[in-house]
């Protein structure tokens, strides 16, 4: 018998399926610069075409993370003791940003509903009655979670980061002589954070972690923009080890505080709920990931995003289609079966 769930009705422009769930009509797909045999016009597309890797969220991000350390840091000298003055600095100039970043999303897409549900992956809206939440109310739950730990959590790796940066405990690369160095790692930083991503993940859905702190995070199936950081206390020391790469490779702050925001303001974004940005009559500005929307609704796929290949190499990899629930149904089957 056919899956009903994933046969498509167009509903006020849009297509859900009787459920009320929403997917683009395009697959999620592995990013063209890992296709074998090469497609070097589609991978250079996908680098420098808009939208893209670079164009425009990662350009945004680079632009953030350069003015953080311009304007909004402390001065390195100033990191070389820990003092309260420097550090709630940092705290504060955290929170601020997060609120501001996941705030303008929620308050778009969720308070203004400017978009009604157009592009929407859910029909639904966020819970407001209900006890699995902190309060019975998920947004206050979310940003309890995401501010509370979340923020705490990632200053801190941010701040002892910063002390070792000044102590010269962890190697420096100064933009001045290594330019093409430092603006390749800067590019490249968003790599990494896919690759330490998946894995981390994919550890948080070990029996003991996801018992213990993954299974807050996934409280969130229909999930907001708050809900991307929501995460348990564990999990934040998990998630925010992204950063301890600089304590290995040669690199500036700057590229710290890239590493550290993208992970911090990046869960917004790829929780919005929302395939797409209607922009001056425009939609071709994209919001959230369907990729990761999957991940939350079926729990055992997309561990990673489609752009990186692991869950695709891996056999965790779900697009969306019949072909790929039914492909679900048939590993639980066996599972349940052993």
């Amino acid at each position: 018998m056919a899956d009903t769930r994933v046969e498509r009705e167009v509903v006020d422009g849009v297509a859900r399926d009787e459920s009320g769930e929403w997917q683009p009509a395009k697959r999620p797909a592995p990013a063209p610069i890992f296709a074998w045999p090469p497609r070097p016009v589609e991978a250079l597309k996908w680098m420098f075409g808009f939208p893209g890797y670079l164009w425009p969220w990662n350009a945004i991000y680079m632009l953030i993370a350069i003015g953080t350390w311009l304007y909004l840091q402390p001065a390195l000298e100033r990191c070389a003791e820990f003092r309260v003055d420097w550090i709630a600095e940092m705290y504060v100039r955290n929170i601020a940003m997060l609120s501001v970043i996941v705030g303008a999303w929620h308050v778009y897409f969720y308070r203004f509903k400017a978009q009604g549900t157009r592009y929407k992956y859910t029909s639904k809206w966020l819970a407001t009655s209900n006890r699995k939440f902190l309060w019975g109310n998920q947004l206050r739950d979310n940003i309890f979670w995401s501010c509370v730990s979340g923020g705490t959590i990632w200053t801190a790796y941010e701040v002892v980061s910063m002390w070792a940066f000044a102590n010269e405990i962890i190697p420096y690369v100064d933009w001045r002589t290594e330019p093409i160095y430092f603006v390749a790692l800067l590019c490249g930083i968003q790599f990494w954070r896919l690759f330490h991503f998946y894995w981390a993940h994919r550890l948080t859905h070990w029996k003991p972690l996801y018992k213990s702190a993954h299974y807050l995070h996934h409280k969130n199936i229909n999930i907001g923009p708050w809900s991307g950081l929501a995460m348990h206390p564990i999990e934040h020391l998990l998630y925010f080890s992204c950063i301890l790469i600089h304590w290995v490779v040669p690199s500036h702050p700057i590229h710290m505080l890239m590493n550290a925001q993208h992970a911090a303001f990046t869960p917004a974004q790829g929780h919005v709920g929302f395939d797409k940005i209607e922009v001056g009559g425009s939609d071709r500005m994209p919001a959230a990931s369907f990729f990761h929307q999957l991940h939350h609704r079926y729990f055992e796929c997309n561990y990673g995003e489609n752009d990186f290949p692991f869950d695709y190499w891996f056999g965790t990899f779900h697009d969306g289609s019949p072909e790929s629930h039914a492909s679900m149904r048939a590993k639980r089957k066996a599972v349940h079966q052993i």
